[in-house]
């Protein structure tokens, strides 16, 4: 199950955003689940990695998402290494400034496969979230120099985009997670991808 942190108060109050989170981690726990926080714009990022710090030191049942266009994200995976996280590595989406988001998509998608690398050498797993034919190809060689056995992290795309891409990651060996977003904008999530 995904979440996000402002759907539970992060930008009211981050101790009732940090107790009511960790309630639904807590009894996903019981039933044996997997919570992932969302990552939003950018504005929540520092409070979302905090919250996320925090769960991870008592769960391990609980994940996060980072993006590769934030200049920001290589300094997170660092300091969060220690806690050997299992991560979402998407693009980003939101329309942050230039100062602290890459523009450009060959960087970005540069950014992606370094973030990528320094994730699996890390020994974190990691859900490879991509659209991208190129960013697919380029998570096999990764993969594959780096011998990354397949229990260390799976592909993942939504739910009606790319099916033939799906197929190729998955006749090719690999894990896929088909994402399903739930609830009232469940659309408008969905198109923004």
């Amino acid at each position: 199950m995904s979440i996000k942190l402002t759907q539970l108060g992060l930008k009211v109050d981050l101790a009732t955003c940090f107790d009511l989170t960790k309630r639904l981690v807590e009894h996903a726990c019981e039933l044996k689940n997997f919570v992932r926080i969302d990552m939003e714009d950018s504005s929540c990022t520092t409070a979302t990695l905090q919250i996320y710090r925090q769960l991870r030191t008592d769960y391990s049942n609980v994940g996060v998402v980072v993006q590769a266009y934030l200049r920001r994200t290589a300094n997170d995976i660092c300091t969060l290494e220690q806690l050997r996280p299992n991560y979402r590595l998407c693009k980003g989406v939101y329309v942050e400034p230039r100062e602290i988001s890459y523009h450009d998509m060959r960087v970005i998608n540069r950014n992606y496969a370094y973030l990528l690398e320094k994730m699996l050498r890390n020994g974190s797993y990691v859900g490879i979230a991509t659209h991208d034919e190129l960013m697919v190809w380029e998570a096999f060689r990764i993969i594959r120099d780096l011998k990354i056995p397949p229990t260390a992290y799976e592909f993942q795309m939504l739910l009606g985009v790319d099916e033939q891409l799906r197929d190729i990651i998955r006749a090719a060996g690999h894990h896929l997670r088909v994402y399903i977003p739930f609830g009232r904008d469940w659309y408008a999530y969905s198109v923004r991808r």
